[in-house]
């Protein structure tokens, strides 16, 4: 206490009054609540101050004082009530209240509501000043008058006392602060006018504004506020969404903070090509400037494929909708809106209209390259088709399927995404050398396998976004004849002129090594069954019996199945053993390979399967999971149905096959290859990391015969509309 209400020494010795006053402060606050009725005095100031440090309407803390003034129970009783009806109204028209101490400035936030010692005191002293005139009035008619006394401080003039009494005037500031209509229910206008279902954020102060009209103005739909507990995570959640559904989700970042935490999980979507659309806070007013920048997007301008920060309300409209066309026209990429939280909070002037969203339109191939790449498919003795990432829908699935069976021609096409059924006759790359390959938006580096000195011809709309520093192309061979358009986009031309240009007898020689490719597939089945076979026993678990457990729980699920994760480090067991036709089966790898994809695109993929029932599947590395394992709490929180299968193996166990190559190459041994590249002692316990989180979960599971079970008990949690997880402990590669 003697550090709070401590005045000068020197005043109080030259101050007889303040003297008094201090005594009778530093003996209450000795005595406590103990002291409450012999030192009345005292209590009466001291409830003034608090109300008025509150900021309670003015008058309230005035109420010790007309305690004394007035006299009558039922004055008193009126004041209260009439002071509670002001409160009340003024809470149901949602306005703010000002103490008596002076205007809050506007957009101010106020967490200290602590007493400072000057209004303490001040408030004391109108609390003594009250119990002086109280000590000076007769308790009854018949008691004799007491001898009057000086009181210890001048009570308030009427003047005064009606001044502080009288009703609030509220002041232009007050008024500003309040605002009725601000710009940001606007812009969630919008948002909803673009269709954008969720918004995906870690929260913070640079965009409070939005996320206040979303909830509110917006009723929390369209877009809904999805909490993340990582801007990577939210990103990336997004990445996988619209992997799923084929059009952007929404992530909201913090400032240069929020926007560096996501950068990553951009580039991932960047070199995968799937648009996100990303709004990044800039809040020049707030606490931290370090938040804040001149040219926020300049940290990821070169792996976005379009920005901007619009200065009005009007700009922000045509610029949210010139980012989601530019996002959902290929080459598809994620975009970066900067968003002034002063423009945020501005009061809404007029009317503006909402933009109107059309659909963008997908560059194909003119039609002179068309006919010269159908002349040399036609032409071929054996062409191979490599897919890359040609097959955005279903649609295109079905296109490449078409075109494979006019030519008979094998296609590669279950390793970035499905482009290709996985148990078609004609899936893989056939046999012997190709004489021609047709690179459909290819990813990978130096063409289709199997190629020797061939013609290669390569149909990719990367060819139109020009990067100047990344390689997220892949490295592709060019080819001898390169389109810039858009593959899926061609296709339904191609096939009809190659129908056209097809003769008999072209045919005929088509049929023919149509019957060789199917046989070989049918071989190169029957050889993956049997090395799914090899350690089905074996303890750690196969990764193969993990893919041929799950198979007969998931593929006669009625609303059907999703298998949301990367299979490269997975031996691509689900691709081998599973029979995936839907676009929907696999959504592909991670883009630029970055670490921390897995669970959160898994948990965004599973957030867009959710309204069509479809079982989620994640087989998820134990070393990934460990960048981003918050985003099992937004699973549980959202209650997003995902099935996680921790394949761990307690290690990055790539990098730990580097290690021992270089140890063997440098002829050292490979005993130490493991340091730096395991991820044990202590071990991790997944289990109780997804309980911690909020999920069922099991594990870890180190037999192979308590893998089945397990599985069934947690694809029923998923079926019931829970995301559930399983530690199986398993080898180290499939």
């Amino acid at each position: 206490m003697s550090g709070i209400l401590r005045p000068s020494r020197r005043r109080v010795k030259a101050d007889p009054e303040r003297r008094k006053l201090y005594l009778i402060v530093r003996l209450a606050a000795n005595l406590g609540l103990r002291g409450f009725f012999t030192y009345f005095s005292f209590f009466v100031g001291s409830v003034g101050a608090a109300l008025q440090a509150l900021q309670l309407p003015v008058g309230l803390h005035l109420l010790p004082i007309l305690i004394l003034r007035r006299g009558p129970p039922s004055a008193i009783i009126g004041h209260l009530r009439a002071s509670a009806r002001q409160l009340k109204s003024d809470r149901r028209s949602g306005r703010r209240h000002l103490g008596p101490g002076g205007e809050r400035m506007k957009n101010a936030r106020r967490t200290d509501r602590s007493l400072d010692r000057r209004r303490f005191l001040k408030g004391a002293a109108a609390g003594a000043a009250g119990a002086a005139m109280l000590a000076a009035e007769p308790t009854s008619a018949s008691a004799p008058p007491p001898e009057p006394k000086r009181p210890s401080a001048l009570p308030p003039t009427e003047a005064a006392l009606a001044r502080e009494t009288q009703a609030v005037q509220r002041t232009p500031a007050v008024e500003s602060y309040i605002v009725e209509n601000p710009a940001s229910d606007q812009m969630v206008d919008v948002l909803r006018a673009l269709d954008l279902e969720y918004c995906a954020s870690n929260p913070g102060s640079s965009f409070e504004g939005l996320q206040e009209s979303i909830v509110n103005y917006g009723d929390n739909r369209m877009p809904e506020f999805l909490t993340c507990l990582h801007e990577e995570s939210a990103v990336a959640m997004a990445h996988g969404y619209a992997k799923i559904e084929g059009k952007p989700m929404m992530a909201l970042l913090h400032g240069t903070v929020g926007l560096q935490h996501g950068a990553m999980a951009i580039y991932n979507a960047y070199a995968d090509r799937v648009p996100v659309y990303i709004v990044v806070g800039l809040d020049n007013d707030g606490p931290v400037a370090a938040h804040n920048a001149l040219d926020m997007a300049a940290m990821v301008r070169d792996f976005v494929k379009w920005d901007h920060q619009p200065e009005s309300l009007d700009q922000f409209g045509r610029s949210a909708v010139r980012a989601y066309t530019l996002a959902t026209t290929p080459p598809m990429a994620p975009v970066l809106l900067v968003l002034d939280a002063r423009l945020q909070k501005a009061p809404l002037e007029g009317a503006p209209a909402v933009p109107t969203l059309s659909a963008p339109r997908f560059p194909a191939a003119d039609s002179a390259s068309v006919k010269e790449i159908a002349r040399l498919l036609v032409a071929a003795n054996s062409p191979r088709i490599n897919a890359g990432q040609v097959a955005r829908t279903q649609e295109g699935i079905d296109l490449l399927v078409e075109l494979a069976e006019l030519l008979q021609a094998p296609v590669n096409g279950v390793t970035n995404r499905l482009n290709f059924p996985s148990r078609h006759p004609l899936a893989g790359t056939g046999t012997g050398l190709g004489d021609l390959v047709l690179n459909l938006e290819p990813t990978g580096r130096g063409g289709a396998p199997g190629m020797a000195n061939g013609t290669t011809i390569t149909i990719s709309a990367s060819e139109l976004l020009v990067t100047s520093n990344y390689n997220v192309r892949g490295g592709a061979r060019r080819g001898d004849i390169v389109v810039a358009a858009d593959a899926q986009a061609t296709l339904p031309a191609l096939i009809e002129e190659v129908r056209r240009q097809v003769t008999d007898d072209r045919k005929r020689h088509f049929e023919e090594r149509g019957q060789r490719y199917a046989l070989t597939h049918a071989r190169r089945r029957q050889r993956e069954v049997a090395d799914a076979r090899h350690g089905w026993d074996a303890t750690p678990v196969s990764l193969a019996r993990v893919a041929a457990e799950l198979w007969p729980l998931i593929r006669d699920h009625e609303d059907d199945w999703s298998f949301v994760s990367p299979q490269r480090f997975l031996g691509s067991w689900p691709g081998k053993l599973w029979n995936m036709t839907r676009s929907h089966h696999f959504i592909g790898n991670h883009g630029a390979g970055g670490m921390g994809y897995g669970a959160p695109a898994a948990v965004g993929a599973a957030l867009a399967n959710r309204k069509y029932g479809r079982i989620s599947i994640n087989i998820q590395g134990d070393g990934d999971l460990n960048y981003a394992p918050g985003v099992l709490w937004t699973a549980a929180h959202h209650q997003i149905p995902l099935l996680t299968i921790v394949a761990n193996n307690r290690a990055y166990h790539q990098e730990l096959m580097f290690m021992q190559q270089q140890c063997a190459a440098r002829n050292r041994g490979v005993d130490r290859a493991r340091i730096g590249t395991t991820i044990e002692d202590p071990n991790i316990d997944y289990t109780q990391m997804a309980k911690a989180y909020g999920l069922y979960a099991e594990g870890p599971i180190a037999n192979p015969n308590d893998l089945g079970p397990a599985l069934r008990r947690a694809v029923d949690r998923v079926k019931a509309g829970e995301p559930a997880l399983l530690d199986v402990l398993t080898q180290p590669r499939g």
